[in-house]
């Protein structure tokens, strides 16, 4: 299996990712700066977190036009499943691979915690209702979509999480940031792309005081 994560000026979970992916039996994980501008046959793709660019004009803005991002578009295209996380669920979202918009936190604040998810979609990384509790690190992981684009996620089965409480329950002191309908993740209609706001690559070690994601990145393997 052949594994590339994307390295922009800024990326900062680059190396956490590759230990996840290691601690699921991964063996083969490249490192691919920005500027190349080809990638041999993938099974899957990862825009990791971290602040590429400096977040100048817009989050993921610059990054999105970067010269690796033409053939990471390309392979999206061909059915190369593709992962973005924080950064690179903004990333996704500016590039159009996934549909809607990350706004400010309704709170302007940094938020930096863990949170509940529960996973929602019926054929997902994860089984519908399970649940995993990760660290979400951001200023701008507020989702946004109209009231038409999310009955039609809900519809098509792409919402991949929500933040929620250790029950479940979809309350308001849960939603950290305000995002729309709690939506915490998005899959594409093919479910081949997955972008989300949290961390899982940080709930899989020992030190990480939770290994809730473990089998999330076991899962993600085996679908690539």
């Amino acid at each position: 299996m052949n594994i590339s994560i994307i390295v922009f000026p800024g990326t900062n979970r680059e190396h956490d990712m590759v230990l996840a992916l290691q601690n699921a039996g991964a063996k083969n994980v490249n490192l691919v700066w920005h500027k190349e501008t080809e990638l041999p046959k993938q099974d899957l793709i990862i825009i990791p977190g971290g602040f590429s660019y400096g977040d100048y004009l817009r989050c993921g803005a610059m990054a999105a036009h970067s010269p690796i991002m033409k053939e990471v578009i390309a392979q999206a295209n061909k059915g190369v499943q593709i992962f973005g996380v924080c950064n690179g669920f903004q990333i996704l979202l500016e590039t159009g691979l996934l549909p809607g918009a990350l706004l400010n936190n309704k709170s302007l604040r940094f938020i930096c915690k863990r949170v509940h998810l529960k996973a929602e979609a019926e054929s997902g990384v994860l089984d519908k209702g399970s649940m995993i509790h990760v660290p979400v690190a951001h200023g701008d992981g507020n989702y946004f979509a109209n009231s038409e684009l999310v009955k039609e996620l809900g519809d098509r089965d792409q919402i991949a999480f929500r933040y929620c409480n250790e029950n479940g329950e979809k309350t308001e002191e849960a939603n950290i940031n305000g995002s729309s309908d709690h939506i915490a993740g998005i899959y594409s209609k093919d479910k081949r792309i997955l972008g989300m706001m949290p961390h899982p690559e940080n709930a899989v070690l020992e030190h990480h005081g939770s290994h809730s994601a473990q089998d999330f990145f076991a899962n993600l393997l085996r679908a690539a």
